[in-house]
């Protein structure tokens, strides 16, 4: 039976549990949730969840270190777990996206997302599926670094929790139907 890795991008601890940054950690507990999964350490620096999704075995992931070194426990994982990097799903912030929109993709540059160029540097490759978790960009001339620090806006927390049932639908839909029809069902703009 094949092995997914499913990987909710983010950074530990209660300073940004509730960030635009960690929007990966919520998909993937909402996936934990969905499965009656419970979290659990594991050696490779990562909090994961063992379980079924779509009639697949899926280990569900959240990297214990902070979004710019996410690539060692990833990489750890997917040797442990023996999983193929075209079984790696790695879901995560998008600035350049609108709030609220999601963009299903295999491979592509890391677009100055520090978590991404980690994992590729140490996997060897950029070849793994992404779920891209649009939060817009920065009102003003706001750093972009200090607003994926940021908490949503109260305007924004409202859907969030939508936006993330969302994303947890399309990761099922990538495992069940492959990225072109998840592609066409969820990129495509309400």
């Amino acid at each position: 039976m094949t092995t997914w890795l499913i990987v909710g991008l983010g950074n530990p601890g209660e300073t940004y549990a509730q960030t635009r940054h960690n929007v990966g950690f919520f998909v993937a507990e909402n996936l934990a949730t969905r499965t009656g999964s419970k979290w659990k350490a594991h050696k490779a620096r990562a909090d994961v969840a063992e379980t079924h999704l779509a009639g697949q075995r899926v280990v569900l992931a959240k990297p214990r270190s902070y979004m710019n070194e996410s690539g060692g426990p990833v990489s750890a994982l997917v040797g442990y777990y023996k999983v193929d990097l075209e079984n790696v799903i790695v879901i995560h912030d998008e600035l350049d996206i609108e709030f609220g929109a999601l963009r299903l993709k295999l491979g592509g540059g890391d677009n100055g997302h520090n978590g991404l160029k980690s994992i590729r540097q140490s996997t060897g490759s950029g070849d793994f599926l992404r779920v891209r978790f649009g939060i817009g960009r920065p009102p003003g001339r706001m750093d972009p670094a200090a607003f994926v620090l940021k908490p949503f806006a109260s305007s924004e927390r409202k859907d969030v929790e939508v936006l993330v049932d969302r994303a947890a639908d399309a990761v099922e839909a990538l495992m069940a139907d492959g990225l072109e029809a998840a592609q066409n069902t969820f990129n495509a703009r309400d």
